[in-house]
C-alpha cells in the first residue's frame, strides 16, 4: 500500500527499467481494446478518454490496501498507459473447464466484495469518468465507483483462487448490487441454455448463483431484487451495446454483428421466465 504523496496522474512519465524492452509479450485481445502488451513487469495499453479517471481510482484502491488491482505508473514515450503486471492465469474465451470450480466462483464473489469495500468514499475530482450515453435508472442511486466488467477473462487466478482484477476500462459509477450481479451474470453464468459455453451445459445456474450470493453476502432484500435487477440490466445492456456499436464501431460493432444483442434478449427472457425459481434458490 502506498500513502506517499503522488505525482498527479496526468504528469506521470514512466521510465523503463534496464533491459525491459527485451521481454515483450502480446496479450490476448479484449472485446474492445487491442494492442495491449506486457513489457517486463508492466502492461502497456492504448491511452483512452477514461484513462486518467481510472488511474485516480487505482491510486485510491492502492491507498485503501486493495491488492487485487494494477497500479498506474504513467505514460511511456509512445503515449501508452503503463500499469503494473498482475501475474496469474486468466480464462480464455470461451472459458476453460477449470473456471467451473465452485471454490473459484466463491473467491470471485469475495474479491468483488473487497473491491467494493475499498472503493467506498472515492469521489473522482481532477479527472471525472466520461459520461455514458445510456444511464441506469436514476432512481437507483449510483454512488460507488465499480469495475463493471468482471468477466472470467478479467479475473487473475492464482492457485485456484481469484487474486486480482484487470481491465478497468469500463469502470464508473454504479451500485454494489449492480456490479456484483453483473459479475454473477458472467461467472454463474446467467443466460439462456442455448447460449451455454461448450462443456458448461450441465452446470446448475440456480446452485451456482446461491454459491456466489452467499460468498458475496447479498442481503435478503438484494436476493429478492435479483431477477428484476437482472432484467433491467439486460434492457440497459442491449441499448448500450446497440449505441456503442453504431457510435464507436470497432470491437463494439464486431460483438453486435456476432449477435450479442440477441444473446442479451435471450438472457432477459430467461430471467423473466425463471424469476421465482431464482428467488427460491437464493432465499431457501
Amino acid at each position: 500500500m502506498s500513502t506517499a504523496r503522488r505525482v498527479p496522474v496526468a504528469s506521470r512519465v514512466y521510465t523503463p527499467a534496464p533491459g525491459e524492452a527485451s521481454d515483450v509479450e502480446l496479450m490476448p485481445a479484449g472485446d474492445v481494446t487491442d494492442g495491449v502488451v506486457r513489457v517486463g513487469g508492466t502492461i502497456r495499453r492504448p491511452h483512452q478518454p477514461q484513462s486518467l479517471a481510472v488511474a485516480g481510482y487505482l491510486d485510491w484502491l492502492d491507498d485503501a490496501g486493495f491488492e487485487g488491482s494494477p497500479r498506474f505508473l504513467g505514460r511511456d514515450t509512445q503515449g501508452r498507459d503503463v500499469l503494473t503486471f498482475v501475474p496469474g492465469d486468466c480464462a480464455g474465451s470461451p472459458p476453460e473447464p477449470w473456471v467451473q470450480s465452485e471454490d473459484l466462483l466463491a473467491s470471485v464473489a469475495r474479491l468483488v466484495r473487497r473491491l467494493h469495500t475499498a472503493s467506498a468514499g472515492f469521489v473522482p475530482r481532477a479527472h471525472a469518468f466520461p459520461p455514458r450515453p445510456v444511464r441506469p435508472n436514476p432512481t437507483d442511486a449510483a454512488g460507488l465507483i465499480c469495475h463493471l466488467d468482471v468477466t472470467p477473462q478479467n479475473v487473475v487466478v492464482r492457485d485456484g483462487v481469484a487474486a486480482g482484477l484487470v481491465d478497468f476500462d469500463l469502470a464508473g459509477p454504479a451500485t454494489a448490487l449492480h456490479d456484483s450481479l453483473n459479475t454473477a451474470m458472467h461467472w454463474v453464468p446467467l443466460r439462456d441454455p442455448s447460449d451455454a459455453w461448450p462443456g458448461w451445459e450441465d452446470q446448475n445456474p440456480f446452485h451456482r448463483l446461491r454459491v456466489f450470493a452467499d460468498a458475496y453476502g447479498w442481503s435478503d432484500d438484494e436476493r429478492r431484487r435479483v431477477p428484476g435487477a437482472g432484467i433491467d440490466a439486460a434492457a440497459l445492456g442491449y441499448e448500450r451495446m446497440r449505441h456503442n456499436a453504431a457510435a464507436l464501431g470497432g470491437g463494439w460493432a464486431r460483438m453486435w454483428q456476432d449477435g450479442v444483442g440477441g444473446q442479451i434478449n435471450r438472457r432477459r427472457a430467461w430471467l423473466e421466465a425463471n424469476a421465482k425459481p431464482l428467488v427460491a434458490a437464493l432465499t431457501a
